[in-house]
Order: C-alpha cells, then sequence, then structure tokens
C-alpha cells in the first residue's frame, strides 16, 4: 500500500466512513427528538447514546460495504463513488474489516448499555440493526446484491431509529410512530437508490442484482420518482390526518430541488452527473428533514 502522511491517512478513514449519507442517521434521530419533546418525554442522555450508537452502526456499514465490494470485484469497474479507499489504495482491507469489527462492537456497547436502561424491545431492533449492518454486502445471501438493499435501508434508517430512539427515552411507544417515519424512510431509500443507478453498469458486470438492475434503468428512474416525491406526498397525508403538525409543512421548500433532482435521473447517463445527484439525494434528505423538525418544533414554540 501507498505511504501516507498521518494528515492523509486520516482523510482516507474519514473518507471511508462516508460521512456524506450520515443524514440517514441524523434524519430520523431528529425526528424521533421532535416527536419525543411534543409527548414531553425527551432526555439529552439517551437520546445522545442512541445518536452516537446509530452513527457507529451506519459506519459499520459502510465499512463492510467497502469491504466486501472489493472482495467481490463490485469496485472493479465504478467509476466514481464514496469510499473505494481499497481500490485506491488509501487503506488495506484488512484495515477496513477491523474498522468495521470495531464500529460494529462499539454500537452494540452502547445498544446493550440503553437497554440495560430500557427494555426488551430494544433486544429486538438493536439485533436487527446489526443483522442489516452485517448482511448487507456479506454472507450467503447479501442484501444489497439480492435486490433488498433500499427495503432494509428504509426500514433500518426509518422506523427502526425513530421508533428505537423514543424508546429509550419512553417506553410507552405507540404505532403512529411507524406512520411518521414513512416520508424519512421513503428518501433515505431514495439516497441507496440512486447509487444503484450510478453504479449499474459496474454492478451488472459482478453480478450485484440490485433493484436498478432487476428493474432496468426506465423503471429505476421510475422508483427514484416515485421515492423522493412519494416523501413528499407521505408528509402532506401525514399533516392531513393529523399525525404531525401543519408547520411541517415548511419541508416543502425542498421540493424545486426534489423536482430537479428526479429531472437529472431522467435525463442523464453519465456517471459524474449521477454521482453528484446522488450526492445532493443525501443533501435533499438532511435539508428535508430539518425543515420539517424546524417546522415541527416552531409549532410547539408558540403553542400548537
Amino acid at each position: 500500500m501507498t505511504k501516507f502522511t498521518n494528515r492523509q491517512y486520516i482523510s482516507a478513514w474519514y473518507h471511508a466512513t462516508r460521512p456524506r449519507v450520515f443524514t440517514a442517521t441524523y434524519a430520523p434521530m431528529g425526528v424521533a427528538a421532535a416527536v419525543a419533546i411534543q409527548d414531553g418525554v425527551f432526555e439529552i442522555l439517551p437520546f445522545t447514546l442512541a445518536l452516537i450508537g446509530v452513527l457507529f452502526l451506519q459506519t459499520a456499514a459502510n465499512l463492510v460495504n467497502e469491504y466486501f465490494d472489493y472482495v467481490r470485484g463490485a469496485d472493479k469497474l465504478k467509476e466514481a463513488g464514496q469510499g473505494m479507499s481499497i481500490k485506491r489504495q488509501e487503506l488495506s482491507s484488512r484495515e477496513v474489516l477491523i474498522g468495521a469489527i470495531f464500529t460494529v462492537l462499539a454500537g452494540s456497547l452502547i445498544g446493550l448499555y440503553l437497554l440495560a436502561q430500557s427494555g426488551p424491545l430494544l433486544w429486538v431492533l438493536g439485533i436487527a440493526g446489526v443483522l442489516i449492518t452485517i448482511t448487507y454486502t456479506a454472507g450467503p445471501f447479501p442484501l444489497a446484491y439480492n435486490g433488498l438493499g433500499e427495503i432494509a435501508v428504509g426500514i433500518a434508517m426509518g422506523p427502526m431509529i425513530i421508533v428505537g430512539a423514543y424508546y429509550v427515552m419512553d417506553t410507552d411507544i405507540y404505532p403512529e410512530l411507524i406512520l411518521i417515519s414513512v416520508p424519512i424512510a421513503f428518501m433515505v431509500a431514495a439516497i441507496l437508490h440512486a447509487n444503484n443507478i450510478r453504479d449499474m453498469e459496474a454492478d451488472r458486470a459482478v453480478n450485484k442484482n440490485t433493484l436498478a438492475i432487476i428493474l432496468g434503468l426506465r423503471f429505476a428512474r421510475v422508483e427514484y420518482a416515485f421515492l423522493v416525491g412519494g416523501t413528499y406526498v407521505a408528509l402532506l397525508l401525514l399533516i392531513i390526518f393529523g399525525q404531525v403538525p401543519p408547520a411541517t409543512l415548511l419541508a416543502m421548500v425542498t421540493i424545486r430541488q426534489a423536482y430537479q433532482l428526479i429531472h437529472t435521473f431522467y435525463t442523464q447517463t453519465d456517471t459524474q452527473s449521477l454521482h453528484r445527484a446522488q450526492g445532493l439525494t443525501a443533501k435533499l434528505h438532511g435539508q428535508f428533514a430539518l425543515t420539517m423538525v424546524v417546522g415541527w418544533l416552531l409549532w410547539l414554540a408558540i403553542g400548537g
């Protein structure tokens, strides 16, 4: 492996963790915080620990993905993408694997502490989260290689986080929490689907059967539009049926960016344009959640 300075080595690890998509953690955690504040059960310590624990597990998922995509040859033909630190010889495969193991253990230890402070449901959510983290690209039936990536990510980074984060603050959870998570689940799935549209040719070459490969480009574009557009439709329905405050409509200020991204995926095929659009999808996810949460908190502040 090429010799690097300490700064370059730290930078390599930073990029390997893929911080650009940490919005997948921040967004549902922000929504969970807003619901807990509304219900008068928000507690800073368990919330902060849950945030750190989920960030560890998301980092682990990114590193596991980095390692197994390299081992399976899925990175060979990629022209752009996050991570790829092993391919670029910035980190060795052994280092990335050790990093993945460390972050899984760190996230699990925090989960065990929170389990002792809350209740048994966290067993189910925690074990499911770790299993999705590991089996996303590892094992005999890797989810991402069998068209299940978007579903797994949507569930894990939507309802599982929102319900789990709320649960560590108050074990008296209710079904509406799952409904509230739907817009977040749709948009986080769109981030992954954008990634899979960009990498279609490289994935097809190594038999990585993502949903984009299974559907083909035409219907993969339809799915992207469905996930992004469905985010806004779901929010409107939640407002209409009184599940979230009317002020969460503030998130609609991001709809122009959403339209532009859908247009990009329908009109562009070059890897660099799609890579930028994938990054902007992650950014949109964060902006949508932020404005939704800000609207929610403003509503509470004025006594709504």
